[in-house]
């Protein structure tokens, strides 16, 4: 980072960020890609674009688009959702050729179909190609495009053993994120076509994306994109066994077997306590987790190694107790 030759990426000369937009762009089969601070950035770039003001997403219910994003998806852009509930956040394609029903008012009009993969708050749940294929077909039939939100596509990459590139062929564009398991500080990436891309800058631009000498935090992206795939792995084997661990200390507080990637939803009840709680127990036993939609939640990721695996189940024994 210290040694990262800069520009001014305003003016698309840093070349560091070229160079990272350009690297995701050929790892994913897209023909351009965009560089922004955050997943939530690239999304809302994306929307802006695909997205007439006053239409419709149709996203699963649970999707971060929805739960975290939509107040800025509204206020930015006149954007608002059709919601679908699917188990997991699994979408499937008969929900959403459903979901694409005409309005028979002829008022609310769908202009994209949003995914998420792997899913948040699913669990770091995997859709699976076909049912990613199956979407595809009813979008295309229904004249509108796939958008992708891949903030974690390489955990879903690494546990199906499905190369990115695949995932990316069925989408018209997708984003994912440097920032989480790839293991970089900041920073992720939207990918699509070059005149979508073209579009996006300006968009992005106009949610006051501006980067400048944007090199320096590139360079950290672009050994994260080299390197993070590769340990991807390991982030999955400590969720699994820290899933077990929980399990083991609080039966009935999760499955293990939902956890696919490296996430790990804990329901405290059995302790008779909230997520809350036991988030402040946790916290009091060194253990840092968040709260979402009423669970504990807790990741894996390159700071997290097997000792700490073992840290966190001694914590959720004390607590238990």
């Amino acid at each position: 980072m210290a040694e990262a030759e800069v520009g001014d990426d305003v003016f698309g000369d840093d070349p560091t960020v070229n160079r990272l937009q350009e690297r995701a762009a050929e790892v994913t089969g897209k023909e351009a890609a965009l560089y922004t601070v955050t997943g939530t950035m690239a999304n809302q770039t994306a929307l802006r674009t695909f997205v007439r003001h006053g239409h419709e997403v149709v996203a699963e219910a649970t999707a971060h688009v929805i739960t975290v994003e939509k107040n800025s998806a509204a206020s930015l852009s006149g954007i608002t959702y059709r919601p679908v509930a699917a188990e997991r956040g699994l979408l499937s394609p008969e929900q959403v050729a459903e979901a694409l029903q005409p309005d028979p008012l002829d008022v609310r009009v769908v202009d994209l179909v949003a995914v998420e993969n792997t899913h948040q708050i699913g669990g770091g749940s995997v859709l699976p190609l076909d049912s990613l294929r199956g979407i595809r077909k009813v979008a295309k039939e229904a004249g509108l495009p796939l958008y992708m939100d891949g903030a974690r596509i390489w955990n879903a990459s690494v546990a199906s053993g499905i190369p990115v590139h695949e995932y990316a062929a069925e989408v018209d564009a997708l984003m994912f994120c440097f920032s989480k398991g790839l293991g970089a500080p900041i920073g992720s990436i939207l990918c699509g076509p070059a005149e979508f891309i073209r579009e996006a800058r300006r968009n992005r631009l106009q949610l006051t994306g501006a980067w400048r000498q944007a090199g320096v935090i590139a360079a950290a992206a672009l050994v994260a994109l080299e390197e993070g795939p590769k340990r991807l792995h390991e982030d999955h084997e400590n969720a699994r066994r820290l899933a077990e661990g929980v399990a083991e200390v609080l039966p009935g507080a999760l499955k293990p077997e939902d956890v696919e990637t490296n996430i790990i939803f804990v329901n405290p009840g059995p302790l008779g306590i909230t997520a809350a709680e036991a988030a402040d127990r946790l916290g009091e036993e060194g253990v840092l987790a968040t709260i979402v939609a009423g669970r504990v939640r807790m990741l894996t990721h390159v700071d997290v190694s097997s000792d700490d695996v073992d840290t966190a189940i001694r914590a959720w024994r004390r607590v238990a107790r």
